[in-house]
């Protein structure tokens, strides 16, 4: 008999597996969230389901088709390969890893087991974002020559948590940067070289709190991707400039604090938010964009939609790669003060 839901498990539950995961895999009719693996207690909502305080014993249970990984970063990888290795199709949040050649090894042991590897990227599906990029392939502003984009902060005190720690795949480059790279690799691809600026700027931090890429491609094109903890008055998220025009986005994404909030796909008003503005300046003037809603339920719908139809995912491991790919330039821009090239 084929299957007509996917059973999954989800190894973690902080912000990401809580807020993000759990909420949208309910949310998707061809999910079914069984098991979940974390040290905390199940809120009444997830009461119902089982409950594993070692992921390990998530990964060997038959009642599991989707292992989804909302851990720390450093440990995505080794849990990936142990989920790949049972026989598990396999999420992983973002980052894919810690660097590129863990995701190399993640997505050939993918392709020896025949199984599914994905990444949330699910910024992706930002309503700002979503506007953004019809509208520069509408050619609203003509050819491309400029864009920036942010994810600035005003947090002039560190959290508590491994995200503001110094171990390995902590600091504001591996939480925000690969959220950028992803939305300029979705808009422009993957640039010829990096160069990169991070640094821990806040009082007794240790993880980065700030990065400034350039992303530079063929054809004079320049895109750069900043990150920032200590801005108070936000800019433009996003700015592009064209030989026609300039494209500016204005306000943040509803739906990350929509779902921590309790609200969920399909409720009224779902995916919609008056914090944002798309505008578009030329010549003739100003002439404001509607904005698209944000929609991050697509990316477990395509999730689905590959297990049990074969269907390209809408995160591909090797788009995924790229990101890394790009995020390990930057590393090494950063560390050697000079042009880096990402690994093809």
């Amino acid at each position: 008999m084929a299957m007509d839901r996917v059973k999954v498990g989800l190894i973690g539950f902080g912000l990401a597996g809580s807020v993000f995961h759990a909420p949208l895999l309910m949310a998707e009719p061809r999910m079914r969230l069984t098991a979940i693996a974390t040290s905390r207690a199940l809120p009444t909502d997830y009461a119902s389901l089982r409950a594993y305080p070692n992921p390990k014993h998530l990964i060997a249970s038959d009642e599991v088709d989707l292992i989804v990984i909302a851990t720390p970063n450093e440990t995505h990888a080794p849990l990936a390969e142990a989920a790949l290795e049972a026989g598990k199709h396999v999420v992983i949040d973002k980052p894919f890893a810690i660097d590129v050649k863990d995701a190399d090894k993640l997505m050939a042991l993918a392709t020896r087991q025949e199984r599914l590897l994905s990444v949330f990227h699910n910024r992706r599906w930002d309503g700002n974002f979503l506007t953004a990029r019809a509208a520069l392939a509408r050619g609203d502003i003509g050819e491309i020559n400029y864009c920036e984009i942010h994810f600035d902060r005003f947090r002039p005190v560190a959290k508590t948590g491994w995200r503001e720690t110094n171990q390995p795949g902590s600091g504001v480059l591996y939480d925000l940067g690969p959220h950028l790279i992803d939305q300029a690799l979705c808009l422009f691809g993957v640039p010829e070289a990096v160069i990169a600026d991070v640094a821990a700027q806040r009082d007794g931090v240790v993880a980065d709190d700030y990065f400034h890429l350039q992303l530079i491609y063929k054809h004079s094109l320049r895109v750069v991707l900043h990150a920032s903890c200590l801005v108070f008055h936000d800019g433009p998220r996003l700015v592009a400039h064209g030989n026609k025009g300039s494209l500016v986005v204005h306000g943040l994404d509803g739906q990350e604090a929509a779902l921590a909030a309790g609200a969920r796909p399909g409720d009224p008003s779902w995916g919609t938010t008056d914090a944002v503005s798309v505008f578009v300046i030329d010549e003739s003037g100003r002439h404001d964009v509607p904005v698209v809603p944000g929609a991050y339920e697509q990316y477990y719908r395509s999730i689905a939609e590959a297990i049990l139809e074969g269907q390209k995912p809408a995160v591909t491991a090797k788009q995924a790669r790229d990101v890394m790919a790009v995020l390990d330039a930057a590393r090494q821009s950063a560390a050697e003060h000079r042009w880096v090239s990402p690994v093809r």
